[in-house]
């Protein structure tokens, strides 16, 4: 196997890496999947092993787990750059976070490693609600969030992929930043009533103080580091910084971004939202 059109997807099997593999597959190109179940195995806590995944690869779409922000992640970035550029990796896009000082240092690490690199700095994922954490929530009729009326302009994974394909395949992206959000902003109140609205289905949204709902969290056995990133989130970047929108999709691909109400209604005519829980189970709402 050459280097010449070699592409690693780092989190080759999250919401945005999967896509990106079945948009460069459906050209014909060569992908390695990075992730724990590949057949070259990735983990960001074992960089022993990424000499071997990084093997022969001429671009890399770097996503970190669980968010650029984390103690910890700087480094590994610096690190596992450091080392694709001295396995001759040419190429690397970055998946980054929009109102994140952290993830801004990450993308510097990236922009100075010496080869060509675009960072993708993307706002909340729409796919958040049906094939993320806040789905089992949905399912059970009830978001409980630490968050008032601050909006975000949520983006579609579909769109992202978009992006990360253009600049893992076309070279007039190189050097760019793009800013990607959807075209309109929502609150995460309004972002439920519509999903109930296109579901039929009764769904609450409620506010909570942060304080309360770490402490649900932290009882119902949340991951301390998934703690720290939950508290993050929503007292410091969803503080209004991001409560805009951007041209990211529109420069980089020359279209309007996926609207989220188009998003909402596919969604649920997919069947996602049409599940409820019985015991243990997850079964179709056939009520």
């Amino acid at each position: 196997m050459t280097h010449e059109n070699l592409t690693l997807i780092l989190g080759g099997t999250g919401k945005t890496g999967h896509r990106v593999v079945e948009r460069l597959e459906a050209r014909n190109l060569r992908v390695r999947i990075g992730s724990r179940s590949a057949e070259r195995p990735f983990d960001w806590d074992d960089p022993n092993r990424w000499g071997a995944v990084l093997q022969d690869v001429h671009s890399v779409y770097i996503t970190f787990q669980p968010d650029l922000a984390v103690p910890g992640a700087e480094d590994a970035i610096r690190t596992f750059t450091a080392l694709a550029v001295a396995s001759g990796v040419q190429r690397l896009v970055l998946l980054s976070g929009r109102g994140e000082e952290e993830a801004q240092r990450c993308e510097q690490i990236v922009q100075t490693a010496g080869v060509e690199w675009t960072i993708v700095r993307a706002s909340w994922f729409n796919q958040n609600f049906s094939e993320s954490f806040f789905l089992e929530p949905i399912l059970n009729g009830e978001l409980v969030l630490p968050i008032g009326d601050v909006q975000e302009p949520f983006i579609d994974a579909e769109d992202i992929a978009d992006v990360v394909v253009a600049a893992l395949t076309e070279s007039q992206h190189v050097g760019q930043i793009y800013e990607v959000t959807g075209p309109h902003l929502l609150t995460f109140g309004q972002v439920v009533a519509a999903i109930a609205s296109a579901t039929g289905r009764e769904i609450r949204f409620v506010q909570v103080s942060p304080q309360d709902y770490m402490a649900a969290q932290k009882e119902a056995g949340v991951p301390e580091e998934y703690l720290w990133l939950t508290n993050y989130l929503f007292t410091i970047v969803l503080d209004g910084r991001t409560a805009f929108v951007t041209d990211g999709v529109q420069r980089a691909l020359g279209r309007s971004p996926r609207d989220f109400s188009d998003y909402v209604q596919q969604t649920a005519a997919s069947g996602v939202w049409a599940l409820i829980r019985r015991g243990a189970d997850l079964v179709p709402n056939t009520a």
